[in-house]
């Protein structure tokens, strides 16, 4: 029997020792190819994966069905072993991780190995739910291929309500960083890439009054670097297609002004409010009733108190603790997220409605 074990990259030596331990007869292959993070073991211990799961420093433990070059070909030839393993009734995905420089890609793997599997097998495609994944790890000249179990790869499961039901409705309203260049276009960085995370409707930089016009044009720059770097991580990971969030710049007074006119629910993160808890229940039942949630962030200071009696809620996200500028948006919206999840619930357990 041959395994892929994966570990954290530096911590491949660690659990190779550990491994020769708990499996003597073993023959152990640490980083192979020089690409860290990876072991090789092959044993006839028919019990070698459960043994292995006891080693905390391994992530992952792959079987490897077959080992062929690591040639297109070849590799699209194993399909005649795979499909044994998948019924006609069941739906897969091909997944393949490449390491080295090779004539095809992983994407040419993914089509040809799974158009292959589809003709011996009559199963369907099902990139974001397999019941099987088909996994390929390439490793320079080698090619280890697995049928693994779907549910290994799903990071998104039905029994947990999507978080962007109340973010694609909440609009955040940030006070942009000021002081030396590099550290606003820092900040910007760390707040365009929270914004973006999040996939909320709308970032809105609103500054308080006048400000340094270039302190201001590099707090921008880096929201944009801050948001396309998650962007290509959400473009890679996710099985759905994400938009990039619409940041626009407008006087902080103003804003409060025009979606108080259109009696939009306004929030203000600040120390003198209530806590979330306090408020909790009625937040979360206006959240699900409104059709946009604006969210004021402070910086370096908080809202000024005037906007205050403005807002239909100013809440407390920590009793005596202030959070850092960058901390800001992440606090504010998983606080929310767990409020409404709550509340919606509650509505889902009584048979209400749980879309507005």
């Amino acid at each position: 029997m041959k395994f892929l074990v994966k570990t954290q990259k530096g911590m491949e030596g660690v659990a190779a020792n550990y491994i020769g331990e708990a499996l003597p007869d073993a023959e152990v292959w640490i980083s192979p190819m020089g690409y860290y993070g990876l072991v090789i073991v092959e044993t006839g211990d028919e019990n070698a994966g459960e043994v292995m799961l006891g080693i905390p420093e391994i992530e992952r433990i792959i079987p490897v069905l077959a080992e062929v070059p690591a040639e297109l070909e070849r590799i699209v030839e194993i399909a005649e072993k795979v499909a044994p393993l998948i019924g006609e009734n069941e739906t897969f995905a091909v997944k393949t991780k490449r390491r080295g420089k090779h004539g095809f890609s992983s994407i040419d793997v993914n089509r040809e190995l799974g158009a292959k599997v589809r003709e011996l097998t009559g199963a369907d495609v099902n990139l974001s739910w397999p019941d099987k994944v088909v996994q390929v790890e390439i490793i320079g000249d080698r090619a280890y291929v697995s049928v693994l179990p779907g549910e290994e790869f799903r990071k998104f499961t039905p029994d947990k309500r999507d978080a962007r039901e109340l973010f694609r409705k909440v609009t955040v309203v940030q006070m942009p960083y000021w002081g030396g260049y590099k550290v606003c276009r820092s900040f910007g960085e760390k707040i365009g890439r929270a914004a973006q995370a999040f996939e909320v409707k709308e970032l809105i930089i609103a500054p308080k009054g006048k400000m340094d016009a270039l302190e201001l044009a590099e707090f921008i720059k880096g929201v944009r670097v801050g948001q396309e770097s998650r962007h290509r991580i959400q473009r890679e990971s996710y099985p759905w297609k994400v938009e990039k969030v619409p940041v626009s710049v407008w006087d902080l007074y103003q804003v409060v002004r025009d979606k108080r006119r259109d009696k939009r629910l306004l929030i203000i993160t600040d120390p003198k409010g209530p806590t979330v808890a306090q408020v909790g229940e009625r937040l979360a039942r206006d959240m699900f009733h409104a059709k946009e949630v604006v969210v004021f962030i402070g910086s370096r200071e908080g809202i000024p108190r005037g906007l205050f009696r403005f807002a239909d809620y100013v809440i407390d996200l920590a009793p005596y603790m202030t959070f850092a500028t960058e901390h800001g948006i992440p606090a504010a919206l998983v606080s929310l997220w767990e409020v409404y999840e709550e509340y919606t619930g509650k509505r889902e357990a009584k048979g209400e409605a749980v879309s507005d």
